[in-house]
């Protein structure tokens, strides 16, 4: 399921924002990190209150640094769209900690519940990987090494001319 919420979430970001100088990579992290409490089951990674909380952190520590915090606010970024993309919003007691209640229920994971629908998922995050990996003209060795280096895209992309 990594895949999925690294990938998605990139894409979206690229989709909403059209910013050439979001850190893609820490978008991706944030969304992938919700995935390290699934062992243990939906916990506060999946309530609101968590990206919220990195939020808040990243404008408070990163107050009058402008592009320290555009670069940082990939993380409560990810955070959230982690939260869309597993549906997080329909398990309320979960979503909605600690309004619910400071107590916690470790429910499965949805993305254990899915079974074969989370391969799918995977696999159709793949695809779209790939359209935007040539989109964002990163099989331009320069591109790709400038993306890998600073989480950033070329500006051309944004212009819609695809690369260079």
């Amino acid at each position: 399921m990594f895949i999925w919420f690294a990938v998605m979430s990139v894409v979206l970001t690229f989709v909403v924002f059209q910013s050439p100088a979001i850190d893609y990579r820490l978008v991706a992290l944030g969304a992938v990190l919700p995935v390290a409490e699934v062992p243990f089951g939906n916990g506060p990674l999946h309530s609101l209150a968590a990206p919220t909380v990195v939020l808040v952190v990243v404008m408070l520590a990163t107050s009058g640094r402008r592009l320290v915090r555009r670069r940082w606010l990939g993380v409560p970024i990810g955070m959230y769209l982690h939260l869309v993309l597993d549906l997080s919003w329909t398990r309320a007691e979960v979503f909605w900690w600690p309004v619910t209640g400071l107590g916690i229920e470790w429910e499965t994971a949805p993305v254990l519940d899915r079974g074969i629908w989370s391969v799918l998922m995977d696999g159709v995050a793949v695809l779209i990987g790939l359209w935007a990996f040539r989109r964002a003209g990163l099989e331009d060795p320069e591109l790709r090494r400038r993306f890998l280096r600073s989480g950033q895209l070329d500006r051309s992309v944004v212009r819609g001319t695809g690369g260079r």
